[in-house]
């Protein structure tokens, strides 16, 4: 059948052939894209539970060191541990906290689907040229 078709028949074949690939193509980046998207989602859930278990822990150390200011008159032995488990808290709220601002300046968002696509754009970049 190949032998009897027109250059008409053919040239409508392979323009067929180019937008299944083409559409294959799309198929696959968008399903990329969709995965980085949820996995972005994942990140952001992450982040703002962690952002709010800082929140805490820094509220719990203000809330202690806030008791060893009323205790401070107190007998001196009960002000060591309040500082200290102030000072514990405040410093795994903030630690929390530089932890968070850390992740938060990645950009991730779909730098898989980007990379690809600009893959594929020099593939075809460099075939356009060899002919």
């Amino acid at each position: 059948m190949g032998a009897s078709q027109g250059p008409a028949e053919r040239l409508f074949t392979a323009t067929q052939r180019l937008i299944v690939s083409l559409l294959a193509i799309g198929e696959t980046r968008l399903r990329l894209a969709v995965v980085e998207i949820e996995e972005e989602r994942a990140r952001l859930v992450t982040l703002s539970i962690l952002a709010g278990l800082a929140l805490v822990l820094v509220l719990l150390g203000i809330g202690t060191l806030t008791a060893l200011v009323v205790v401070i008159f107190w007998e001196t032995h009960r002000l060591m541990a309040i500082g200290v488990s102030g000072l514990v808290l405040l410093s795994l709220g903030l630690i929390l906290i530089l932890w968070i601002m850390r992740l938060a300046r990645r950009r991730i968002l779909l730098a898989s689907t980007l990379k690809h696509l600009a893959t594929d754009r020099e593939l075809m970049e460099m075939s356009r040229d060899r002919s």
